[in-house]
């Protein structure tokens, strides 16, 4: 979700790299990467888009994501890693609300996305999306399926139910954009869960002021 720039750096840049440089470091063969569809939430959602597109994240936390998967391109090309990015949706037990009926991602097809990165010989650097195999879907998933992903589950059977009680946000961005409340959002971009709270940098204690010294009288 969204955060406080501080936080964003420290978590998904800094800590993204260090998972990477210490993979790199100890002769780990294979990363898996839990990237974002916020990688690429501003495309319209008149749009479907690949594993190819330009990235075009729609927060700070989707800055992150490009990063990572930007660094993942460089250990593969330059180290020879093997990096399997996984643009997650909505992993859920069903989806939350219109928008994520097009990027819900189950628990099993979740799994199944998992064991093709783990098992599928001869990935070098590879991007797929983590979705289901739902007909309002805003992704070409075409390089999961040619590595062999079936997905299992369709978010279909919510959506008379979550089309019903769908209200348009009062920002016209959040429904015209594949990120949704994200484009919009400065902290608690997941309406589903609280907002976080900003990272304050500690003030230092204001020392007391000297006493002005008084001549002694001889």
């Amino acid at each position: 979700m969204e955060g406080d720039w501080e936080t964003i750096l420290s978590a998904n840049i800094a800590g993204t790299y260090n998972a990477f440089e210490a993979a790199r470091r100890n002769g780990v063969k294979r990363v898996l990467f839990a990237s974002s569809n916020h990688a690429v939430g501003f495309y319209r959602r008149d749009q479907t888009i690949d594993h190819r597109v330009y990235p075009k994240p729609d927060s700070r936390y989707g800055v992150s994501k490009v990063f990572g998967e930007a660094l993942g391109s460089l250990y593969a090309d330059k180290y020879g890693l093997e990096v399997y990015i996984m643009r997650i949706g909505n992993a859920a037990d069903r989806p939350a609300d219109k928008r994520r009926l097009s990027i819900w991602l189950s628990s099993r097809d979740l799994a199944q996305l998992v064991a093709i990165g783990i098992d599928h010989p001869g990935i070098r650097f590879e991007i797929v999306y983590g979705i289901s195999g739902n007909q309002r879907a805003w992704y070409d998933n075409a390089n999961a399926l040619r590595l062999g992903y079936k997905p299992q589950d369709d978010s279909e059977p919510w959506a008379a139910e979550m089309l019903a009680k769908h209200q348009d946000n009062a920002d016209p961005r959040v429904e015209l954009y594949q990120g949704g409340t994200f484009v919009a959002a400065e902290f608690g971009g997941d309406p589903s869960r609280p907002p976080p709270e900003p990272r304050r940098a500690k003030r230092k204690a204001a020392r007391p002021a000297a006493k002005p010294r008084t001549k002694k009288k001889k």
